[in-house]
């Protein structure tokens, strides 16, 4: 049991049937009254984010996620498939579960998949990944000093903005938390 008064973010705790993780929190203690936790959580189960008022006293269960490295092995139209490089088993993931970390995952590529109860409810790939551009418009001889930028597809079929001087075959490393463009490998 965690109470409100330890929320600290990163926390995850279970309340009303969900699961939810602290993103952001403030103790208040106001002049007049009792002092209480505002808190911002995401709910871990189906992504929604909300700002609730708690008691410090409130107590919650604390839920235990489980993080596995594993790494992506292939899709076949409608399921994805993980292994677990130390037991090798392989888990099935439908596309809605990995939608997302999928823009930045190709083939033999590792994500971090968490748990929760011994069901994954979350893909992440790593922060930084290095991705070749397959396709761009050719950059403007000359016109790289206005800072201006042109949209590029990655082998995975994301699309975003780079730079004028990046062309077509360049390995780019894109950070995968705002999607944005770094650097040029």
């Amino acid at each position: 049991m965690i109470s409100a008064n330890e929320f600290r973010k990163g926390i995850a705790f279970e309340m009303d049937g969900n699961v939810y993780e602290i993103v952001d929190f403030q103790h208040v203690k106001p002049g007049k009254g009792a002092a209480f936790v505002r808190a911002k959580i995401k709910s871990l189960l189906d992504g929604t984010n909300k700002e609730m008022t708690f008691n410090p006293s409130e107590k919650f269960p604390q839920a235990h996620i489980e993080t596995k490295e594993m790494q992506y092995l292939y899709n076949d139209g409608s399921f994805y498939y993980f292994m677990d490089q130390e037991t090798f088993e392989q888990l099935t993931l439908d596309y809605q579960d990995v939608e997302d970390a999928m823009k930045f995952i190709k083939d033999n590529d590792f994500a971090t998949i968490k748990f929760h109860s011994g069901k994954p409810f979350s893909v992440e790939p790593p922060n930084f990944v290095e991705l070749k551009v397959t396709d761009t418009e050719p950059g403007i001889k000359g016109d790289t000093s206005s800072g201006a930028t042109k949209p590029a597809t990655v082998e995975t079929g994301y699309t975003l903005n780079v730079p004028l001087f990046v062309g077509m075959d360049d390995i780019i490393r894109i950070d995968t938390r705002t999607g944005e463009y770094m650097s040029r490998v």
